[in-house]
């Protein structure tokens, strides 16, 4: 059979698939693609077993049908140095021979039989399903799942909860020395249920729904003078009591999520906070990744709050060294000193997307609470730091 395809098309489709496949698999057929061709479609899978991404791709010139798999490293080493042109691909039924025919030559690789790829297991007959705009998700992960664990005597915690509402979406993550909390109010499920994604297929997630809005939106402007504007690209999000399906028009994302019950989130939130205090998030930033050089292993950084200032400080006695640097805030209150670890606060500064910001603090023993002043709409986001303790 054969078939002919783009490729710069190819390789686009192929690294998005490849990012499922693992470096370390336990199963050799793993460390392939499973190529199936029926129709004008081309589906490229991977799989590390417990997450499977599926793509579909348009292809011409095809002749008969075929499922076969082929190696990930060569196939994404060869399209990398391919300058972007139609190739054809040759592929012999019986032996699984494959011949990539291009401008100016011919590559030979031997595949193997499809049938020996392993396929995820159908969904439980009840399933919560629900359509949400694309372009909804990636902003949703990006903004929390770098707060999520990576301790493995916790795995609860090695993820993003998803906590479904009829009217909005709440994604929590955290590794217990912060937590941030995000409510997406612009998408409606119209259900209530909960799961908690790995990180691995949340990065995934976000990576393949951030490609095609990019592309999307290259399209968009390029046919500005079209008379009818494009509906938002959908996806259809459905789950059941183990795993959770992600699909729309190019990918499907099967993945199993992490069983357990997410700790209460709500009840580490503080409901008031009666200490305020307006900072410049950049300026706070650049003062927290100088002053934390000077910090110890364990990362202390020490703010004094006092005459709308906030003073910084860390301190390596074996060093003998320090670190001590001021920035302007709005806050004329009573004097207080809190302490944080600098990896923690540069987290939540680097993912916070508003330049102006609230440290919200209800006693020095308590969280810090970190939100922008103002939320975009539809969108509410907030991180919570856990103080560490200052030395007297």
């Amino acid at each position: 059979m054969q078939f002919n395809i783009n490729s710069k098309t190819l390789l686009t489709h192929m690294l998005a698939v490849s990012k499922v496949v693992s470096t370390k698999n336990s199963i050799d057929v793993l460390n392939n693609f499973l190529f199936e061709v029926k129709g004008e479609t081309l589906t490229i899978i991977g799989s590390d077993k417990e997450n499977t991404l599926v793509a579909r791709i348009p292809v011409s010139g095809v002749e008969g049908e075929a499922s076969f798999a082929v190696n990930v490293k060569k196939m994404v080493d060869l399209f990398k140095e391919m300058p972007a042109q139609g190739i054809t691909f040759e592929v012999d039924t019986q032996s699984y021979e494959i011949k990539v025919i291009c401008l100016n030559g011919t590559f030979n690789i031997v595949g193997i039989d499809g049938e020996q790829f392993p396929r995820p297991k159908p969904q439980e007959e009840n399933v919560f399903a629900f359509t949400i705009p694309s372009a909804e998700l990636p902003k949703s992960l990006d903004k929390t799942v770098f707060a999520a664990g990576t301790d493995t005597i916790r795995p609860i915690m090695m993820g993003v909860l998803w906590d479904i509402k009829p009217d909005s979406i709440v994604f929590v993550a955290s590794d217990t020395h912060k937590l941030v909390r995000f409510i997406n109010s612009a998408v409606k499920p119209g259900l209530e249920g909960s799961f908690i994604l790995p990180i691995k297929p949340a990065n995934v997630l976000a990576s393949i729904l951030e490609k095609k809005e990019e592309k999307e939106k290259k399209d968009a402007e390029a046919q500005e003078e079209a008379a009818e504007v494009a509906q938002p690209d959908m996806l259809t999000v459905k789950f059941d009591s183990k795993s959770v399906v992600f699909e729309n028009e190019t990918y499907t994302l099967e993945c199993r999520f992490i069983s357990g019950k997410y700790p209460n989130y709500n009840g580490v939130i503080p409901q008031s906070s009666p200490i305020v205090i307006a900072i410049d998030k950049s300026a706070m930033l650049n003062v927290v990744k100088r002053v934390s050089i000077f910090a110890t292993n364990g990362g202390l950084i020490q703010l004094t709050i006092a005459d709308n200032k906030v003073l910084f400080q860390a301190h390596d006695p074996e060093m003998l060294s320090s670190g001590r640097e001021y920035i302007p805030c709005d806050y004329d209150g009573a004097s207080l000193t809190m302490g944080f670890n600098k990896d923690c606060l540069i987290d939540v500064l680097n993912n916070l997307t508003a330049n102006d910001i609230y440290l919200k603090i209800t006693d020095t023993t308590r969280p810090g609470v970190f939100v922008p002043m103002e939320n975009k709409e539809n969108e509410d986001w907030l991180a919570l730091v856990m103080p560490m303790m200052v030395p007297r």
